[in-house]
């Protein structure tokens, strides 16, 4: 299951600019979120309807091109096994501003088919934000590929194929942070990027 990477932050700092509107799509990825934060074992009900389709390492999904994982059904029930036992944590709030700040970095990442957090301009996530508006306590950033349905972009997230440490999975599961906005946009080399940016707390700049 080919991901892309994660990055955390503890800091304070501030910025300028409004944020866009985001696409359903984009919502549903952080409405997906806060169902696996607030019911973790209901969702651990959708991982396991995955196992009968892995093959070694190779994931049959159905009606898609099956797809060549590093790790295999052991990654997926481990991800199961976490779900099952993690205490539930507090939904997150929907951001425009964290929204906008993920969106352009997916489409500042999908032409040079990039999955790095540092932008072509050099900017990192602290940078991006303070653009955009005020943010305060941690800040986080998932990047997500490959997938075009909500559901699939998060049970990627917490699987985590691959990832030494799970850090996607602990960002979306961190209990310091609130807020969160995700952006999608083409993907040279994966068909679609979304980033998702979370923090503590983040007022947009009008």
């Amino acid at each position: 299951m080919r991901l892309a990477a994660l990055l955390s932050i503890a800091l304070m700092l501030p910025a300028q600019t409004p944020p866009g509107k985001a696409t359903a799509f984009e919502r549903a990825v952080v409405q997906e979120m806060s169902e696996a934060r607030t019911q973790p074992k209901v969702y651990a009900k959708h991982l396991r309807e995955l196992r009968p389709y892995f093959e070694g390492t190779l994931w049959n999904r159905p009606g898609r091109v099956p797809l060549r994982t590093e790790e295999g059904l052991a990654a997926l029930d481990e991800a199961i096994a976490f779900l099952e036992s993690v205490r539930p944590v507090s939904p997150l709030r929907f951001n425009e501003g964290l929204a906008r700040a993920a969106r352009l970095h997916a489409q500042d990442l999908g032409p040079r088919g990039s999955l790095e957090h540092v932008g072509s301009d050099g900017s990192r996530l602290s940078d991006r934000l303070n653009r955009l508006g005020r943010w305060h306590g941690l800040i986080a950033e998932n990047i997500s590929t490959g997938e075009e349905e909500a559901r699939q972009v998060v049970i990627q997230l917490l699987v985590d194929d691959g990832v030494a440490g799970r850090g996607h999975r602990k960002n979306l599961f961190n209990p310091d942070l609130h807020q969160a906005g995700a952006g999608s946009a083409p993907h040279r080399d994966y068909r679609v990027v979304t980033v998702i940016d979370y923090a503590d707390g983040f007022t947009p700049v009008p």
